[in-house]
């Protein structure tokens, strides 16, 4: 694994790389999670959170003891308190690292990728791959929530701001809301990140046109999809209060990648499964 610095900006992302298509572990790149968690006052022994980083991936290949190519599509579950994130690019790197590399089985991958992914995290990473021969089924669905974007609002602000938040006087509630409008982008380079968003709470009812407006805030906002979580779930809960909260963004894929992180109170109230947002 790297030894060199494991800031975003010391990664793979914005210069030009050459493909390696013999495995090769350490491409892996991890970035501390704690480095950006210092400005939301998150301590790295009492997280306000559990959740996960899940990835899907869909370019997944290597070849059989025979050197017949073979294909499948991953999940990955990185969890919210492993030391480190891995950098998406990095990933993606890694991945291609397997296609001229023969391995004797899919489980045999599925076990590498485990150790690999592992140990970047520095803590266990789910693997789960399936070749394409079994037909896995895809499922495209939306939450069982509101949908916030046909607010008619008026938008300012593209930076991300918190004061927008506030809840109304009426009961308090459990409610699922979510947006298609939520864009940040990437930390390092720039380029544009686009997603879902879902809040689902218990407690005081936020005030929607508010939320919308700063689900928008973010819109020229740098930073990487899993800190964007953090920051949106940390900003809700200092702002409104609520019992129960569970903060999910579904970001559309890049380099055959889509990273979809989840934040929850509690892990009671996480209700994850892994359906695709259209754009996905």
């Amino acid at each position: 694994m790297h030894t060199h610095s494991s800031t975003a900006h010391a990664s793979p992302l914005g210069k030009t790389t050459a493909y390696c298509a013999s495995y090769a572990p350490d491409l892996l790149f991890p970035i501390p999670r704690q480095e950006k968690r210092v400005e939301l006052a998150i301590q790295p022994t009492a997280l306000p959170f559990v959740g996960a980083d899940l990835w899907n991936a869909y370019e997944i290949s290597w070849l059989n003891p025979k050197g017949k190519p073979v294909v499948a599509i991953g999940e990955f579950r990185v969890p919210a308190d492993s030391p480190c994130l891995i950098e998406s690019k990095s990933f993606k790197l890694y991945l291609n690292s397997f296609n001229q590399s023969q391995f004797a089985d899919l489980v045999s991958v599925e076990q590498i990728l485990t150790r690999d992914l592992s140990a970047a995290a520095q803590a266990t990473v789910q693997v789960r791959l399936q070749a394409l021969t079994q037909q896995p089924q895809a499922r495209i669905a939306y939450p069982p929530g509101e949908l916030l974007d046909d607010l008619d609002i008026s938008c300012n602000v593209y930076a991300p701001a918190p004061e927008l938040l506030a809840c109304t006087d009426e009961t308090p509630r459990e409610e699922c809301l979510y947006s298609h409008l939520l864009k940040s982008n990437c930390l390092v380079t720039g380029q544009p990140d686009w997603a879902m968003l879902v809040i689902r709470y218990r407690g005081r009812p936020i005030d929607r046109a508010g939320l919308l407006r700063y689900i928008v805030s973010f819109r020229n906002h740098n930073e990487f999809h899993e800190q964007c979580v953090e920051r949106i779930y940390c900003d809700l809960m200092r702002r409104c209060a609520p019992q129960e909260l569970l903060v999910y963004a579904r970001y559309t894929r890049r380099g055959g990648l889509d990273i979809n992180p989840y934040r929850s109170s509690s892990a009671a109230f996480l209700c994850i499964g892994n359906d695709r947002e259209i754009r996905q």
